[in-house]
C-alpha cells in the first residue's frame, strides 16, 4: 500500500490511496485542469482511478469533484449529509453510513465521524489486509472514537492546521478565529500531537503532517511540536504541503528513521 497527497491546505485538498490496481481519491479540491496536472506528476491518469471518496463539502475537498467524476465515469462516495450540503448536483453517489465498512477493489475503507462544521463529515481508515492507513484532517477536536480508531496504524495522514499564537494574532476576524479554534473547526499542532500521544503507535512507521495553515502556521511550528512527542520513534516524519503536496510514500516497506527537513516535498 501507497500514498500521495496532490495538495493539502486551505486552496485545495486531494489525497491518493493505492494498493494493487485500487486507486482511490480522497477528495478533490482543485479545478479538473489542475486535477489532471497533479495526477500525471504523481505518474497517474484519471482513467486509472477506482473511484472518489469525498469527507465534506467544503469547497476546498469538493471544487473538482463533479467534473472529475463525470468526465471519467467514476464512481463517488460520501454521506448523505454531505450529498445534501454539496446543494444541487446530478452526481449520482454511493452512500457512506457510519458503522459500515466499504470493500472497493482490493481496500476495505473504514468511515469514521468526525466533528467539523460540516452536514455531515467523515474521515477514513484504509486497510489492504496488511497494513492501515488512517486520513485524518479537518477536524476540530479529537474524540474517544477517533482515539480508538486510529490506534493500531501503520501510517497517519494528520492535520496539524495552526499554532494556536499564530491565530490568535493573526489576520483572520474573531469569527473566523472562533471557527478554526473551535470544536468543529481544525485541529492544532498541540491537539495533533495529543492524538499521537493517546493512540497505540507500536505499529506506527509513517506519519505526514497534513491541511497546515499558511496564514496561522509554519511548518517548523508543526514539524517541531509533533517530534516533541515522537521522542525516540523510530518512523517516518513527513509534511503535506499546498502547492506540491507529498510524493508518494510506501508503507510496506522497510524504513529508516528520518524527521522531515523544512520545506521538504
Amino acid at each position: 500500500m501507497r500514498y500521495c497527497s496532490l495538495g493539502s491546505g486551505s486552496r485545495g485538498n486531494a489525497t491518493l490511496i493505492e494498493y494493487g490496481r485500487t486507486r482511490l481519491l480522497v477528495d478533490c479540491g482543485f479545478s479538473l485542469r489542475a486535477t489532471e496536472q497533479r495526477l500525471a506528476a504523481a505518474g497517474l491518469s484519471p482513467h486509472q482511478l477506482t473511484a472518489i471518496l469525498v469527507t465534506h463539502e467544503h469547497s476546498d475537498h469538493i471544487k473538482g469533484v463533479e467534473r472529475l467524476a463525470q468526465r471519467y465515469r467514476l464512481p463517488v462516495y460520501m454521506t448523505a449529509g454531505t450529498y445534501l450540503g454539496m446543494g444541487e448536483t446530478a452526481l449520482p453517489v454511493e452512500l457512506i453510513r457510519f458503522g459500515q465498512e466499504l470493500v472497493i477493489g482490493e481496500i476495505r475503507v473504514t468511515p469514521v465521524p468526525v466533528p467539523h462544521d460540516a452536514r455531515e463529515p467523515c474521515q477514513f481508515i484504509f486497510d489492504s489486509g496488511s497494513h492501515r492507513l488512517g486520513v485524518l484532517t479537518d477536524t476540530g477536536m479529537i474524540t474517544p472514537l477517533i482515539t480508538e480508531m486510529y490506534s493500531g496504524l501503520d501510517a497517519l495522514f494528520l492535520e496539524a492546521n495552526y499554532d494556536p499564537l499564530m491565530l490568535a494574532n493573526g489576520p483572520y476576524p474573531p469569527f473566523l478565529r472562533a471557527r478554526v479554534g473551535g470544536q468543529l473547526g481544525h485541529l492544532s499542532n498541540q491537539q495533533a500531537a495529543g492524538l499521537l500521544e493517546a493512540i497505540d503507535m507500536s505499529a506506527l512507521k509513517y506519519v505526514a503532517i497534513a491541511h497546515i495553515s499558511e496564514k496561522n502556521n509554519r511548518p517548523e511550528l508543526a514539524l517541531g511540536e509533533l517530534s516533541r512527542v515522537l521522542d525516540g520513534w523510530e518512523g517516518e516524519l513527513r509534511l503535506a504541503v499546498q502547492n506540491h503536496g507529498l510524493p508518494w510514500q510506501d508503507i510496506t516497506g522497510n524504513t529508516q528513521p528520518h524527521l522531515a527537513h523544512i520545506g521538504s516535498r
